[in-house]
């Protein structure tokens, strides 16, 4: 690792100007890049998001930090990077999982294949699963540029929602009438095609989906739930029935009038 960051470093003169043409300066900044991430995921693993440190970071690849501050201004420009990247890696992992599935599953099948996804991505990513859906990082606020990536798993469930309302596959939930001006609220801003008590329980089935996630990754589970792959299963399946999800194939229902 040491070596590609001196080697990558090489192309930089003193003055941060290139001696080598555009297409391998921009190699070694890819290069380089990418070894400053490695490099604070370890730390990550090791120390937690609240002690990442860039003169730590420069330190373990050898480099400067004033080299360092090239890539990355500062702490919290590190941690958004990272913190994209993973909700990157866990959005593409649902987005597969919802691509993958038979062309004949019907949405419960989609959605439990989606949520088993993430709970995989989560048990092999610990720690960044942490840096997203964990304890904040004190002195740290997320800008609106991690937004997109944070959204795909959600979208993908939307997705689900809104292809299951266009046929017979979902019901619409009951809605406490105390309720209705904040579901007209979120169903605006999240998916206005999609009835309101669809959208309100889409997000309490989405919260506790990462509960679940984070209850056994975080260790919550333990002298509790031991068979956890199963009950996992059960759980997302009740999800799916509290969102209005329904497998017309099985006759359980069809779509309810709103």
């Amino acid at each position: 690792m040491l070596s590609l960051v001196c080697t990558a470093l090489l192309s930089w003169d003193t003055d941060g100007m290139s001696s080598t043409p555009q297409g391998a300066r921009a190699r070694a900044r890819i290069e380089v890049t990418a070894a400053i991430k490695d490099e604070a995921r370890r730390q990550l693993a090791s120390e937690g998001a609240a002690k990442l440190s860039l003169r730590a970071v420069a330190r373990e690849l050898g480099m400067v930090s004033s080299a360092l501050y090239r890539y990355f201004p500062s702490r919290d420009d590190l941690l958004t990077v990272l913190i994209i990247d993973a909700y990157d890696s866990l959005g593409e992992s649902a987005e597969q999982a919802h691509a993958a599935a038979d062309a004949d599953a019907g949405p419960v099948q989609r959605w439990s294949a989606v949520c088993e996804a993430a709970r995989a991505w989560a048990l092999g990513h610990p720690h960044e699963y942490a840096l997203i859906y964990g304890s904040p990082v004190p002195g740290y606020a997320a800008p609106q540029t991690t937004v997109p990536a944070a959204s795909r798993i959600g979208l993908v469930l939307i997705a689900i929602l809104r292809d299951a309302h266009q046929g017979p596959g979902l019901v619409t939930p009951p809605l406490p009438a105390e309720l209705r001006a904040e579901a007209d609220r979120m169903t605006a801003d999240l998916a206005p095609d999609l009835p309101p008590e669809t959208v309100t329980a889409l997000v309490a089935a989405w919260a506790q989906l990462f509960g679940l996630i984070g209850f056994e990754l975080f260790g919550q589970f333990n002298r509790v739930v031991e068979d956890r792959e199963p009950f996992f299963r059960q759980a997302v399946a009740q999800l799916a029935r509290g969102v209005g999800l329904v497998d017309p194939q099985r006759g359980e229902a069809t779509k309810a009038q709103s």
